[in-house]
């Protein structure tokens, strides 16, 4: 297959990148590299846990410069790789920029399965959950300070995809397909949301003419939610379908505006909890409703 053309992975522990990196590395013919491996490594070496070594990283900058010029000098070679990283995307220029979500409990259960090592181990689910997003957190504000980008902002992205329902082989193919040109000239970034997690901000409407693949949902982001903006129809009609993905288009994300509100404030003004519990109903999800907590993060 030729295409002449690096992808970087980036995603939080247990969002599936380094399956789907493998995969793809394998369908590509083109070698693998991964950074989080590299930093795992590190941690081991040092006899400290990951969310240890990524706390340790802000106070001492000497490991964060020996991994980003090793990253530098990968891009700087021109070969085509798959590269895992959190922060490849900064470095590698070039390349189709790969950005992975995933539901937290279903990450947190996904990384809990995982062989238990010195490096990574976790008691439950909840606990798996709430150290998974400090190291997140961590390493969001290490590259805030250090290079003034925000890893969590979807728009430093060519392609958004929600790993929770799908298949690994599903991801690639839409991977393989941006590569190819499948895509055209669409607004970046392209978003395949699993239509399970995404928020009403509207009610539930008839659905009987079918999902339209060919129509791009279109959502608004505050972390870690989508919504939708607009018809919902759609939307509805995927769940209905029983589709793990859906083509969207992000309307706002942060501080974006939709009409005259911040996009977080119109989210939760819009997406009532009654609302959330009649779409609930409507379409067998099970959206959970906006905590004290949630709603000001």
């Amino acid at each position: 297959m030729a295409i002449n053309r690096s992808v970087v992975l980036n995603g939080d522990l247990g969002s599936g990148k380094s399956t789907v990196s493998s995969m793809l590395a394998e369908r590509l013919g083109v070698r693998r590299v991964s950074v989080g491996d590299l930093y795992r490594s590190l941690a081991a070496q040092l006899g400290m846990t990951a969310v240890e070594i990524n706390l340790h990283a802000q106070l001492d900058d000497k490991i964060d410069h020996w991994v980003d010029q090793l990253q530098r000098d990968i891009a700087a070679s021109g070969e085509q790789l798959v590269v895992d990283s959190r922060l490849a995307w900064h470095f590698f220029a070039d390349a189709l920029k790969v950005h992975f979500i995933a539901e937290p409990t279903v990450a947190a259960c996904r990384v809990l399965g995982r062989p238990a090592n010195t490096v990574e181990s976790y008691a439950d689910v909840p606990e798996a959950r709430q150290r998974l997003a400090m190291r997140s957190d961590s390493e969001r504000q290490r590259f805030l300070t250090r290079y003034n980008v925000d890893k969590a902002r979807l728009r430093n992205y060519d392609l958004i995809c929600d790993s929770t329902r799908a298949t690994p082989e599903q991801i690639v193919d839409r991977i393989i397909s941006c590569l190819e040109g499948a895509y055209g000239s669409m607004e970046r970034p392209l978003c395949f949301l699993d239509p399970s997690r995404v928020y009403p901000t509207a009610e539930a409407q008839p659905t009987s003419h079918g999902y339209d693949e060919t129509q791009r949902i279109e959502v608004g982001y505050t972390a870690p939610d989508f919504f939708a903006v607009g018809d919902h129809r759609n939307l509805g009609a995927a769940l209905e379908a029983g589709r793990t993905l859906v083509s969207a288009r992000l309307v706002a994300e942060a501080d974006e505006t939709i009409g005259e509100l911040v996009c977080e404030d119109f989210f939760h003004q819009e997406s009532t909890p009654g609302r959330i519990d009649a779409w609930n109903k409507a379409y067998g999800v099970s959206l959970p409703a906006f905590t004290a907590e949630a709603a000001g993060s």
